[in-house]
C-alpha cells in the first residue's frame, strides 16, 4: 500500500490546485475593475459662464502684485517680513462682479464682466498710516486700479484696525523671548524650566479694550503636540501699538491668579518667596494625554465608499453638475467656501450662498481667556483651509480640488486638495413606503446627495464646512466643529468657567456662532417673505354641536418690513418661513423656498457691551433684508481689532425698509454652546457639534422632483422583484461587484510649511 501514497498525495494536490484555481477565477469574474458609465450631460456654456466667479489663479495673483509694485509709486515690503512701519500687500483675491452685471451675462443679456481683483494694502510708512482697498483690473493684464475704501466704509480704515499679520505675531514672539523674558530669568528657569524652545504663545483678540488699542494678552503653553491644553499659568499683556518695534512693552503680567506690573516685579516677588508656585509637570514632546496618536493598533478596515460605475457628477474648473443641480464655487481668503449661480432643473434658486463669519466668545478667570472674542474671518477662514486627508476628511475616492491664495505674503500659495466633492449614500431612504393594505407594494428612493466640503483649521479649532445637494431640491449648509478646546490654567474659582480636564487644565466655556449669507432668487430676483405656522381653534363638531374639537389650522402672514423679518436669537420664529416668488405652481400656491435653521446657540453678548455692535449679526437667528451692493457682507475683517468702532455694523442693515417684491437676502446665524469636558481630551469630536440650515422647496414644484430620479425602486407583490428590469437592486451582484481603482495615498500638507 505504501507505494501508492505518493500517487494519492499527487491526486489530492491536483484537486486542491483545481479548487483554488476555480475560486480565483470565480473571484476574478465577480470582481473586475469598476467601469465608469457616461457622465451627466453638461449644459452648453455653463462652465465658461461660471468662471466669472472663479478664484484668481497663481498667475493672476502674481500679475496683481507686479502691477501694484509698479504703479503705486511707493516701496512695498513683502508682508511675510514686513514691520508695522512698512507698506505691504496684505491680501489679494477675486473682486466678485456686481450682481446685476453678472446676471445679465449669465442670462445671455450682457457682456462678460471684467475680471478684477480686490487688494488690501497696509500703509504703515505713510504720514497717516491706514489700510486701503484697491480694485485692480482687468485681468489677466491689469491696466487700472481704483481706491474703493471710502466708498465701502465711508472713510479710510484706521491703521490700528488692520488684521494682524503672521510677521507681527513673529515679532511679538521675538519680543517676549529676547526682551520681556530677559527680566525674569530665575522665575522662568526654576518654575517653567524655560530653555527658549519649550513654550509657545497663544494670543487673545481683540487687541485691547477700547478703540485705538493694540494690546494683547499672550498665554504661555508647553511646546508639545496639542499645546492648547497645556497651559503653564503665565500670561503677559504686550503693548504692541507702536509702529516702532523697539518701543513695545509689557503692560501687565499674570501668574497663577496674581497680577504683576511687569516681568521685573514678577521676578522680584519670586526671588523674595512671595509667589504661590504651581509647577506644571513637564510633558513629553508628543503631548502625552493630548496626543492624537491612536491608543489601539489597526484592526479590521472601516467601511469604504466607492462609485461602482464612476462618479455621477462632473467638475470642470469651478463648475459642478450633478443630476438636476449645477453651481459655481469659490474660496474667499477671509470667509472661506462660497457658492454662486445655484440652479435646480436649469432654474436659478440662489445667486449666492456663502459663509460670513465664525465667532467664539470665551469665559475664564485668566485674562487671556476672559478677553477672547475670536472673529475668524479676520484671521482668514479661507486662508487657513487645510489639505484634506483621503479616507478620513472625505471619502477616499472623492474628487479633490486645489486652491490658491495670496495673503500675508507677496507670493501666491497653494493648498493641495483643499476642497473635496463627492456623492454620498447617506444609508437611509430619502422617502419610502411599504404598503400592506389593499395593494401590496414597496416604493423608495435611496438618499444619495452631493457634498462640497472644505475644512479650515483656525488656531485650535477645525471647522468642517459642507454644502449638500439633495435629490428633492433641498440644499443644506452645515458646519461641524472639531480640533482642540482652548484652555486656561486651573486656579481659584476656575470651575465657575468650565470643567477640569487634566491636572492643571481648565476647559473654558465658550460659544460658537456661524453666520451665512443666503441670496435666494426664487422664480426670479424679486421675492417676498411669507410666514406660515399653526394655531389651534375651538369648534363645535358640525355633526354634533354638543361635541367640541380642537383642530390645528394654518396661519399666514406676509412680512412687509426688515424689522418684522429680524428674529432675535432666542425668540420664537415662525416654523415655515419662505421666500415667495411672483409665480404660482399648478395648484395655485406661490412658489417658494423655505429656510429652516438648525441651531442650539448659547446666549449672545449683551447689547450693552461696548463691542456688541461689531458682532450684531449674532443678535438674530434670521434676518431678511433688501439686497444692496453696498452691504455685501454682515461683518468686516477690521471688526476684530476695533470692535468698539466697527467698520461694518450689521444692525445698521435693518432699518425697516419694505421687503415685499424686492431682491432679498437672508442672513442666517447658527451656533452652539460648548462647555469642554473630559471627553474633549485629546480633542473635540464632531458628534453633536453640528449646526447649519436647510433650504427646502415649498410649493416650488407641482410634486416632489425626486420622483424623476433614476435611483427609484418600486415593485409589487405580483412582480418578480428578483428581475433586473423590475428592480435595479437585484442587479447589484453584477453591476456593483467590482474592485474600485483607488489612487495611491498621497498627502502634501507638510510640504513648504511656514508660519501662516
Amino acid at each position: 500500500m505504501k507505494p501508492r501514497l505518493p500517487y494519492v498525495l499527487l491526486v489530492g494536490a491536483a484537486v486542491v490546485i483545481l479548487a483554488l484555481s476555480c475560486v480565483l477565477l470565480s473571484r476574478s469574474r465577480r470582481s473586475p475593475g469598476c467601469d465608469p458609465q457616461p457622465r451627466t450631460k453638461e449644459e452648453p456654456g455653463s462652465t465658461s459662464q461660471s468662471l466669472v466667479f472663479a478664484d484668481l489663479s497663481p498667475a493672476e495673483l502674481a500679475q496683481v502684485v507686479r502691477y501694484l509694485q509698479g504703479h503705486l509709486g511707493l516701496r512695498l515690503v513683502d508682508a511675510a517680513r514686513a514691520k508695522p512701519s512698512d507698506n505691504c500687500i496684505a491680501s489679494v483675491e477675486l473682486q466678485v462682479p456686481a450682481k446685476a452685471e453678472a446676471l445679465r451675462f449669465l442670462d445671455g443679456a450682457g457682456a462678460r464682466p471684467p475680471r478684477e481683483a480686490l487688494a488690501v494694502l497696509y500703509f504703515g510708512a505713510q504720514a497717516e498710516p491706514n489700510v486701503t482697498e484697491y480694485v485692480v483690473g482687468p485681468l489677466p493684464l491689469p491696466g487700472y486700479h481704483r481706491d474703493v475704501t471710502v466708498r465701502r466704509y465711508g472713510g479710510k480704515v484706521p491703521y490700528h484696525r488692520r488684521p494682524t499679520l503672521g510677521s507681527e505675531y513673529e515679532q511679538v514672539g521675538a519680543f517676549l523671548k529676547t526682551v520681556a523674558f530677559a527680566a525674569a530669568p530665575t522665575f522662568l528657569k526654576e518654575v517653567l524650566e524655560y530653555d527658549s524652545t519649550n513654550v509657545v504663545f497663544e494670543g487673545a483678540a481683540p487687541h485691547g479694550f477700547q478703540s485705538g488699542d493694540r494690546k494683547s494678552w499672550f498665554a504661555l503653553f508647553q511646546n508639545v503636540s496639542g499645546f492648547f491644553v497645556h497651559p503653564v499659568g503665565l500670561e503677559v499683556l504686550v503693548d504692541h501699538s507702536s509702529l516702532d518695534v523697539s518701543r513695545w512693552a509689557v503692560s501687565r503680567v499674570f501668574y497663577n491668579g496674581q497680577y504683576y506690573r511687569d516681568m521685573v516685579q514678577l521676578e522680584s516677588a519670586y526671588v523674595q518667596g512671595r509667589i504661590s508656585v504651581e509647577k506644571v509637570r513637564r510633558a513629553p514632546r508628543d503631548g502625552d494625554f493630548s496626543s492624537m496618536k491612536p491608543r489601539a493598533p489597526p484592526a479590521a478596515l472601516f467601511p469604504l465608499q466607492y462609485e461602482a460605475q464612476g462618479p455621477r457628477y462632473r467638475v470642470r474648473s469651478n463648475h459642478v453638475l450633478y443630476q438636476a443641480w449645477s453651481f459655481a464655487f469659490g474660496m474667499s481668503v477671509s470667509t472661506g467656501l462660497r457658492l454662486f449661480d445655484v440652479r435646480h432643473k436649469g432654474e436659478r434658486v440662489a445667486y449666492e450662498i456663502s459663509v460670513q463669519e465664525a465667532m467664539s466668545v470665551y469665559g475664564s478667570n485668566c485674562p487671556a481667556g476672559m478677553s477672547t472674542r475670536y472673529m475668524d474671518g479676520s484671521f482668514g477662514i479661507g486662508r487657513y483651509t487645510s489639505p484634506l486627508v483621503r479616507g478620513v476628511d472625505c471619502p477616499y475616492a472623492a474628487t479633490y480640488v486645489d486652491v490658491h491664495f495670496l495673503a500675508h505674503s507677496q507670493v501666491p500659495r497653494g493648498t493641495k486638495g483643499a476642497i473635496c466633492i463627492f456623492e454620498q449614500n447617506l444609508g437611509s431612504p430619502l422617502r419610502r413606503h411599504y404598503s400592506n393594505l389593499q395593494s401590496l407594494y414597496y416604493g423608495g428612493l435611496v438618499n444619495s446627495a452631493l457634498v462640497l466640503r472644505s475644512i479650515a483649521t483656525v488656531g485650535n479649532y477645525d471647522y468642517v464646512w459642507d454644502f449638500i445637494f439633495y435629490q428633492n431640491g433641498a440644499i443644506e449648509g452645515k458646519v461641524q466643529a472639531t480640533g482642540y478646546s482652548s484652555s486656561s490654567f486651573l486656579h481659584g474659582d476656575g470651575l465657575r468657567y468650565g470643567n477640569r480636564v487634566w491636572e492643571r487644565t481648565l476647559g473654558t466655556i465658550h460659544t460658537h456662532f456661524i453666520n451665512y449669507k443666503v441670496d435666494l432668487d426664487v422664480g426670479g430676483v424679486k421675492n417676498s417673505l411669507v410666514a406660515h405656522d399653526m394655531a389651534f381653534e375651538m369648534v363645535r363638531a358640525p355633526w354634533n354641536p354638543e361635541q367640541q374639537i380642537e383642530r390645528p389650522r394654518l396661519t399666514k402672514k406676509v412680512l412687509d418690513t426688515e424689522d418684522q423679518a429680524a428674529f432675535r436669537l432666542q425668540a420664537k420664529m415662525p416654523r415655515y418661513l419662505y421666500f415667495a416668488a411672483n409665480s404660482k405652481n399648478k395648484w395655485g400656491h406661490q412658489r417658494g423656498y423655505r429656510i429652516q435653521v438648525t441651531s442650539s446657540a448659547g446666549d449672545h453678548v449683551p447689547e450693552a457691551s461696548s463691542m456688541e455692535r461689531a458682532i450684531s449679526w449674532a443678535r438674530y437667528q434670521l434676518a431678511v433684508t433688501r439686497r444692496k451692493e453696498e452691504e455685501p457682507t454682515s461683518t468686516s475683517i477690521y471688526n476684530q481689532n476695533d470692535p468698539w468702532t466697527p467698520t461694518v455694523a450689521f444692525a445698521d442693515f435693518i432699518n425697516n425698509e419694505t421687503i415685499t417684491n424686492e431682491d432679498l437676502v437672508a442672513w442666517i446665524t447658527a451656533g452652539f454652546l460648548h462647555i469642554p469636558h473630559s471627553e474633549d481630551i485629546p480633542n473635540t469630536v464632531t458628534v453633536g457639534n453640528s449646526v447649519g440650515f436647510l433650504l427646502r422647496p415649498y410649493n416650488y414644484y407641482d410634486l416632489d422632483p425626486s420622483i424623476y430620479s433614476h435611483d427609484g425602486v418600486f415593485f409589487t407583490s405580483e412582480q418578480d422583484f428578483t428581475a433586473c428590469e423590475v428592480n435595479p437592486l437585484a442587479c447589484l451582484p453584477q453591476t456593483a461587484s467590482c474592485l474600485p481603482n483607488f489612487p495611491p495615498f498621497t498627502y502634501e500638507g507638510f510640504q513648504n510649511m511656514s508660519r501662516l
